[in-house]
């Protein structure tokens, strides 16, 4: 059974003077999502990433179409006890502690009264909170925030878990520390749908992505499948004060940082570098295939859309 089956969901919403005119803001959308899987919903601002959240949540209503999560369609009751949700710009009571905080969230999500406090003080050291906890959330950092909005998401351990933007407007600090908990995350079983516009952590975090743009899908698959090998080139590593003259001469792409030479060059010249590097006695250190970025597959599929008008968020 998949974690998520998005049926053809669509919305759009009426807008202007007396709600005159329409806005399409996601068009019929199709995917499937396993369970255990870390998803990246891949789009510009105003893509439609939040839309499609919001319809997965119940938090609006579809204009068509219908989602299932764990089975289950998304205006079924038992669906809200199986899924946390972080937004992106979530507001919490910041005069409360992050300890009497996700005790509320702890009644809210019906976590049982005797279970309460060790399930809080679990969540607060898995966020790495537990020395803050005492302190009032208007005194907290953003990445802090966002931890603890990440704890009150899965507080109530569910199986599905989604997140909207949730690096956006963090220091890198903040970012990796998020990411680890996403990781954190898949290794407990758990299914993770965020949606970014940060292609860095998706390429890292993600086992497949989509990448949506004016409320239409324009691609799905798994990261490795849509950057593949770019060209035939390979990146070779190898310790040396500066490129050998028997290499320059092969009008080789080199760059030097201290005792380091990182090169491309072509597959089918990969031989006879390592003939050199080895008569020369110049230490290798690494050889890899070149392959094409995200960044270059978001691009392309971004591109034909440009002068296009975007949808709503």
């Amino acid at each position: 059974m998949a974690a998520i089956e998005i049926l053809d969901l669509e919305k759009t919403y009426r807008i202007g003077f007396w709600h005159s005119r329409q806005k399409l803001a996601l068009r019929p959308l199709r995917l499937t999502i396993e369970q255990g899987e870390v998803f990246g919903f891949l789009g510009p601002n105003g893509a439609g990433k939040t839309t499609t959240l919001k319809l997965l949540m119940g938090l609006v209503p579809p204009t068509a179409g219908t989602a299932r999560i764990l089975g289950m369609e998304i205006d079924d009751p038992r669906v809200k006890a199986q899924i946390g949700f972080l937004p992106e710009q979530p507001y919490f009571y910041d005069h409360l502690t992050a300890r009497e905080l996700l005790t509320y969230y702890a009644q809210l999500s019906g976590v049982p009264a005797k279970e309460r406090s060790a399930r809080v003080a679990a969540m607060l050291q898995q966020v790495g909170l537990v020395e803050s906890a005492g302190v009032q959330l208007r005194k907290y950092s953003k990445g802090m925030l966002q931890r603890v909005g990440l704890a009150q998401a899965v507080l109530h351990n569910p199986k599905v878990v989604f997140l909207d933007e949730p690096m956006s407007g963090l220091d890198p600090m903040g970012r990796r520390e998020v990411r680890e908990l996403i990781q954190q995350l898949r290794s407990e079983g758990k299914t993770v749908f965020f949606s970014t516009h940060i292609l860095s952590d998706a390429e890292a975090l993600c086992d497949r992505v989509a990448v949506i743009h004016g409320g239409e899908l324009q691609g799905v698959g798994a990261v490795a499948e849509l950057t593949p090998q770019s060209q035939g080139k390979v990146e070779i590593i190898f310790c040396a004060p500066s490129v050998p003259a028997a290499l320059t001469s092969m009008a080789i792409e080199a760059r030097v940082s201290g005792d380091m030479v990182n090169a491309v060059i072509q597959q089918g010249q990969q031989e006879e570098v390592l003939d050199i590097l080895h008569r020369e006695r110049i230490r290798l250190i690494s050889l890899t295939p070149v392959r094409s970025s995200l960044e270059e597959y978001y691009v392309e599929k971004l591109r034909p859309k440009e002068s296009g008008k975007g949808a709503g968020a």
